[in-house]
């Protein structure tokens, strides 16, 4: 063999397809994929149960995590997953319809590569009737206000039927449109932008969906760190804190031998004075409040307790990072060079029965859909219905145009592209 050519060594079961063969490959391997969630399209749509590696078992017919769950190789058929996902992030929903049309123009591709029509003159066939339907689209798009409930009300259900979400739209439909209009401010440009930052979504189990809510502020699915500790503020100074009320470990392994009880005393003395200097700095920050991501020492639990301050640990990153959100206040990640700065004022209240802290701030930035669902599989998928409608409604405010549904859309566009193809000289106009 001579020096400088390439040697490429492939597995046993490695295939080599190509030219027509490969065409038909690579579009039968994208069209099962697009097979695969068709049934789930429309009001009539079938959820799919899929179960992973793991056991774990997803109830759905939301397009995007269809495909997302699947286990898939070829490389053509991911494109057709990444139409999807950037469809999701673009709109919010409409994924299966995205997949179900890029699997029928393949399909119809496919015949016209039959005839011996060159992909050069498909692809630029597709490219001329995408551009023409986006601009009919702005063409027949009626413009809506993001005060019109009722149109957005509209959408809203629209992005929930055939989904979970359809048993209790009217409810949660009203719940979407709320929340969303919650979170719009106005741009210095008139245009209105929608920070889905300010928006959280709760979910609990065993009530029905009818019961969700919408909540101004942010939920905590925490308990106290202490029985004896108040739960309810009116105005409270609140911190935040990304830093343990612990004894501080060394970073390196270390053990200390001890002669004597007094010397074991004297370690143990040390341990509570460290922790009662944290508390310490902590009550004369003006503390009511501590919302800390990280652990809470039990002895530090007791001097808070007496101190009349309510404690909570191990919040969850994103609950700390909305708490920021609604009541404007810094997460503290070192508890030395914490003052009163940083603390933000807002109400508290703890609900006993479902176990949960609301928290309110003086001027709050953001809004809570608490949903509700049977079971943990309902609920899921509750959620995945809400996200696409907020998603939707968001986008729906943001570019202040909507479209008719139910395929209307889809029918008027095919219907005005065959008139435009009549004047499209070349093999392209078949395409």
């Amino acid at each position: 063999m001579q020096q400088g050519q390439p040697m490429i060594i492939m597995g046993e079961d490695a295939q080599r397809v190509k030219d027509r063969d490969a065409q038909e490959y690579n579009i039968s391997a994208a069209r099962g994929v697009a097979e695969a969630v068709r049934s789930t399209l429309g009001p009539k749509g079938m959820d799919k149960m899929l179960v992973d590696s793991m056991g774990d078992v997803t109830i759905t017919n939301d397009g995007v995590t269809i495909l997302q769950e699947m286990d898939i190789d070829n490389p053509t058929a991911e494109m057709i997953v990444e139409v999807a996902e950037t469809q999701e992030d673009e709109a919010g929903d409409g994924t299966t319809t995205a997949v179900a049309v890029a699997g029928e123009l393949l399909k119809n591709a496919e015949d016209l590569l039959e005839q011996d029509i060159h992909p050069t003159a498909v692809i630029k066939g597709f490219n001329l009737a995408s551009e023409y339907a986006r601009e009919q689209v702005d063409e027949v798009a009626t413009a809506v206000d993001p005060d019109d409930t009722e149109t957005l009300k509209n959408v809203a259900e629209t992005s929930m039927t055939g989904k979970g979400a359809e048993l209790e739209k009217e409810v949660l439909a009203d719940l979407v449109v709320r929340a969303v209009q919650g979170i719009t401010v106005e741009a210095d440009d008139g245009s209105h932008v929608v920070d889905l930052q300010n928006l959280n979504i709760e979910t609990r189990t065993g009530r029905s969906a009818g019961e969700s809510d919408l909540l101004s502020g942010a939920v905590v699915d925490k308990d106290p760190v202490h029985d004896d500790m108040p739960t309810d503020f009116e105005d409270a100074n609140i911190l935040l804190l990304n830093d343990p009320i612990e004894v501080e470990e060394a970073d390196v392994d270390t053990s200390v031998n001890v002669d004597s009880p007094d010397q074991l005393q004297k370690f143990l003395d040390q341990e509570e004075a460290q922790l009662r200097e944290k508390v310490d700095t902590i009550v004369e920050s003006g503390a009511d409040v501590v919302f800390c991501q990280k652990g809470i020492d039990d002895l530090a639990q007791h001097y808070l307790a007496k101190e009349g301050i309510l404690a909570i640990r191990r919040t969850k990153k994103s609950d700390l990072a909305f708490l920021k959100n609604v009541l404007g206040a810094p997460i503290v990640t070192d508890l030395d060079s914490l003052s009163a700065d940083d603390l933000a004022v807002g109400s508290v209240e703890r609900d006993a029965d479902e176990g949960l802290f609301y928290v309110e701030g003086e001027d709050s930035h953001g809004v809570t859909l608490l949903l509700y669902g049977t079971t943990e599989h309902v609920v899921d998928e509750l959620e995945r219905g809400i996200e696409d409608a907020i998603d939707v409604v968001a986008t729906t405010v943001s570019d202040g145009r909507t479209l008719p549904g139910g395929g209307a859309i889809e029918v008027e566009l095919a219907r005005r592209l065959r008139d435009y193809a009549d004047s499209v000289s070349g093999r392209e106009q078949l395409a």
